[in-house]
């Protein structure tokens, strides 16, 4: 027997209705180029995403065509979240940080039939267009087009211009599809993530859940983490859920910028990935500043260290360690203890679980399994390749027949090695082609990554395998060093003395001024294992 309840469609559209009609004065505030301010409403953003609706339609896209954008966090990259998915099209944002062949190759791949670009990506499209094997219209996120030498470029606010503020939103099936997103593609062509209005809006309302972001009307919110990147994190769409302030940073990121918001405009929440947060973090301390009203910051794509969880904790601020990846939407686990953790813990215990990746939500399963595809226990020491499953995960790529990453019986096979405590906390200790095997047994690269970069004179670290002839794989660590500070690889490596395993510690340090970086801010270590992979290094790359 079924139920007598009413049946309608989660669909993006209602979301920002929603705002609109119950907290219409709350505001959306982007920081522009030039450093100035937008201010806005959610009202004002609905009817705006409702002109952009109509301006869409008009070009005469069919249901589920791609609109894509090279864009920073901004009010008009606002409305595109909406006004896309809304009237029936996908949503596909492209993360300009990636090399330009790889952007060509989406933009070919997805057949982008529009193409929304901030003026100073302008010159990046100018120098993929020519190999496009069709070049999307292009419209530019401002009120009037810079000089380009691009055809039939067109100006956002004349794209919209004149359209009615009002648009019937259609009814959708919930699993249509509302948004792509292309992972960074390190090892290989990057792959379509293909979201639907029912997985965004489920994945929405239960990261809003109390113990995951625990959005409210009282809050500021400043995602820091790119539009271009899973949809940054859910947050436009789990903030007008609640009414929360939105501040959008632009593509300001430093350390004052960042610090200037926050202040400003009373930020609460903040979410984003650790390299932003040393910045921060940096300029704060340098020039004696607090960091209030900022109270929670999400911290995700990497693994946060110790020392910047401590360092946000003298200045008041709770770090809420989160993990996921574009197949997840991206929230697969958050690290928030159990009163009876709490209460059983000792503060440096519960430390040690804060710095975990925490428990899955409601609705996301996850399990470890061996290299034969064995489930393995959760008793906090057996490590395996961590699978997962749920409405807001990933069942294939877009446009792709490889079933590679996915089991048999419907996991996703995420590529990190994790362990899983019998109270479900989950610690990611590698990737399964990061992990390092030394004599057989493995070595977290994470850990060391973390435990060196709670030396005061290191600004990051990479830990990799290199070749050795006894071993198999031993431990090299490559550090690059805060401004001013000195650091021998011998003091490097006594640092590690009783913080892990004597065997794990690494044999080698070499101090470099940077380290590469993927499109996303990960470290890049595919380029570091070519670099420094090698069993004796070269004179162009001294110990």
């Amino acid at each position: 027997m079924l139920g007598q309840m009413m049946s309608a469609p989660l669909l993006i559209s209602g979301v920002l209705e929603h705002a609109a009609r119950y907290h219409p004065q709350a505001e959306v505030v982007s920081r522009q180029d030039d450093g100035s301010l937008h201010r806005y409403t959610y009202a004002d953003a609905a009817r705006r995403a409702r002109r952009l609706a109509n301006a869409l339609t008009a070009q005469g896209l069919r249901p589920g065509e791609r609109v894509a954008t090279l864009a920073w966090n901004g009010f008009r990259h606002f409305e595109l979240y909406y006004a896309v998915p809304g009237a029936g099209f996908v949503c596909h944002t492209i993360n300009p940080r990636l090399f330009p062949d790889q952007i060509r190759f989406i933009i070919d791949h997805a057949e982008d039939r529009l193409l929304f670009v901030e003026p100073m990506f302008l010159p990046l499209v100018e120098k993929v267009a020519p190999t496009l094997r069709a070049v999307p219209k292009i419209v530019v996120m401002a009120e009037t087009v810079p000089a380009t030498a691009l055809p039939d470029v067109v100006a956002y606010e004349d794209f919209i211009a004149g359209q009615p503020e009002e648009f019937d939103w259609p009814q959708l099936d919930e699993n249509t599809a509302s948004g792509l997103c292309y992972t960074s593609g390190t090892t290989g062509d990057p792959k379509g993530v293909l979201y639907t209005h029912r997985s965004t809006l489920l994945h929405a309302l239960s990261a809003n859940m109390p113990d995951l972001f625990g959005f409210s009307g009282h809050d500021a919110i400043m995602p820091v983490v790119p539009m271009f990147h899973v949809n940054a994190w859910c947050i436009p769409y789990g903030a007008p859920l609640t009414g929360a302030k939105l501040v959008f940073p632009g593509a300001r990121l430093d350390g004052a910028s960042v610090h200037d918001l926050i202040t400003r405009e009373g930020v609460t929440f903040t979410a984003g990935v650790p390299t932003v947060w040393l910045m921060l973090l940096n300029h704060a301390e340098a020039n004696g500043l607090s960091l209030d009203p900022l109270q929670r910051v999400v911290i995700g794509g990497s693994a946060c260290p110790e020392s910047m969880m401590t360092r946000f904790a003298a200045k008041g601020v709770r770090v809420l360690h989160a993990w996921g990846m574009t197949e997840t939407s991206p929230l697969g686990a958050f690290a928030t203890l159990t009163p009876q953790q709490e209460a059983a813990l000792s503060e440096e215990q519960q430390l040690r679980y804060r710095l975990k990746q925490g428990r899955a939500p409601y609705g996301v399963e996850v399990r470890i399994c061996d290299d034969a595809g064995t489930v393995l226990p959760w008793d906090g020491v057996s490590y395996g390749v961590l699978q997962v499953r749920g409405p807001w995960i990933a069942s294939g790529y877009f446009g792709l027949e490889d079933r590679s990453a996915f089991t048999a019986d419907g996991w996703f096979k995420t590529g990190d090695v994790a362990t899983l405590t019998p109270d479900g906390f989950m610690e990611i200790v590698d990737r399964t082609k990061d992990v390092i095997k030394s004599g057989g047994e493995w070595i977290s690269s994470i850990t060391l990554e973390n435990v060196a970069v709670g030396h005061p004179a290191v600004r990051e670290a990479a830990a990799i395998a290199r070749v050795d002839s006894k071993w198999g794989e031993r431990p090299r660590l490559i550090v690059a060093l805060k401004d001013g500070a000195e650091l021998t690889p011998a003091d490097m490596r006594a640092w590690f003395e009783g913080r892990v395993a004597h065997w794990w510690i690494p044999d080698d340090v070499v101090i470099v001024d940077d380290l590469p970086h993927t499109a996303t801010g990960k470290l890049l270590k595919l380029d570091l294992r070519t670099r420094y992979g090698a069993e004796t290094l070269t004179e162009e790359q001294p110990l």
